[in-house]
């Protein structure tokens, strides 16, 4: 016996996917399973399944228009589809509530077809044909999926958008703030930092080392100004760190009144790259945290279409440069006298279907 699928449209009217199972049934064909779709051509049969070896494409297509199908299509197939389709279904709506930037695998996994994504400006064309579909990005862009065969179906449609929907609002949530657990029990809150913030930001460059904010900032180690950290924060992509009030500190001390931000890590875009930095308090350094935003930060970064991003370093800051190259990305780095500019390609990042780079040992994260 062999597993094949078969589509084909039905009249829907009462006893004709009896007409057309039963044709199947004078072949020795067993239905496994059988889902319908509605469409304004009548309705859509999906079946799985066993047929006798010793019968062809061919032979089933006959069965099948015999049997008053319409446009038959007809695949080999293997055990994997013997996973019931709602099974499969909420476990692919389960992988992107934890991992919503996985939608175009996602996609590509529920219609079997081929996944393209575009950073589309402006409005463009949504919907589907026979072949093609194309869906909002809730990052930004436009998905399209390509299909030669079965053709696309109103029901497939509206499935796909279910879970671009899903997709949006478990991002909107991942945005909005994640738990961070750092080696030692050190608990902290990383979200988008905001000028609401300003206040806490300037206290972090304050509490920094002279060293430390040289070595960010590459020339002078005096606190910036506070309209520069205004606008580092308001303008591109930033992340801040909290320590939450009453929650252990590095050296056994706590939080002070509400929270304050021990970690403060920015991207500035620039078409498809963008340059990054990275400010951690000097108690808090060389404990996982640095190398925890910066994971965060690319991978939310490539889903939004950057395809690569540089920091420009001192050439001895060899921390820095160990912790660019935990991300495990590709990585090349240009030195000019006592500058370097590394380099790390995003593409990569959005290839993997687990999102990128694994969470490094010495940080667990968790959403909030």
């Amino acid at each position: 016996m062999a597993l094949w699928r078969i589509r084909a449209t039905v009249d829907d009217r009462p006893g004709y996917l009896s007409v057309l199972t039963a044709s199947l049934a004078l072949r020795s064909i067993n239905i496994l399973s059988v889902q319908a779709q509605a469409s304004e051509g009548g309705a859509v049969d999906d079946f799985l399944v066993d047929a006798p070896d010793t019968l062809t494409d061919a032979d089933l297509r006959a069965a099948v228009v015999k049997g008053r199908g319409r446009d038959p299509w007809i695949q080999r197939t293997d055990a994997y589809d013997l996973v019931d389709p709602q099974t499969h279904l909420l476990g692919l709506a389960g992988r992107l509530v934890r991992e919503p930037h996985e939608l175009d695998s996602v996609l590509g996994s529920l219609l079997g077809c081929a996944v393209r994504w575009r950073p589309d400006e402006g409005p463009t064309w949504q919907g589907f044909t026979d072949s093609a579909m194309a869906l909002p990005d809730p990052a930004g862009g436009t998905i399209y999926l390509d299909r030669d065969a079965p053709p696309f179906t109103p029901a497939e449609y509206a499935r796909a958008n279910a879970l671009v929907e899903l997709a949006a609002a478990a991002t909107a949530k991942l945005d909005a703030g994640w738990r961070l657990l750092l080696a030692g029990g050190a608990e902290l809150e990383v979200r988008p930092a905001g000028p609401e913030d300003l206040d806490a930001v300037v206290a972090l460059h304050e509490r920094c080392g002279r060293d430390s904010r040289y070595r960010r900032y590459l020339s002078g180690s005096a606190v910036p100004r506070r309209a520069q950290l205004s606008r580092l924060i308001g303008s591109g992509y930033a992340l801040a760190a909290h320590l939450e009030d009453g929650r252990p500190g590095p050296a056994g001390g706590v939080g002070g009144a509400g929270t304050r931000v021990v970690a403060l890590l920015n991207a500035v875009r620039e078409g498809t790259e963008a340059e990054i930095g990275l400010l951690v308090e000097d108690a808090w350094q060389r404990r996982g945290l640095g190398t925890a935003l910066l994971r965060r930060a690319v991978r939310q970064l490539a889903a939004g279409g950057i395809e690569a991003v540089h920091a420009h370093l001192h050439a001895d800051n060899h921390a820095m440069i160990r912790t660019l190259r935990r991300l495990g990305l590709p990585l090349r780095h240009e030195t000019d006298g006592p500058l370097t500019t590394v380099m790390l390609d995003l593409r990569l990042a959005t290839v993997d279907p687990g999102g990128g780079p694994a969470p490094a040992p010495e940080a667990i994260t968790g959403r909030l």
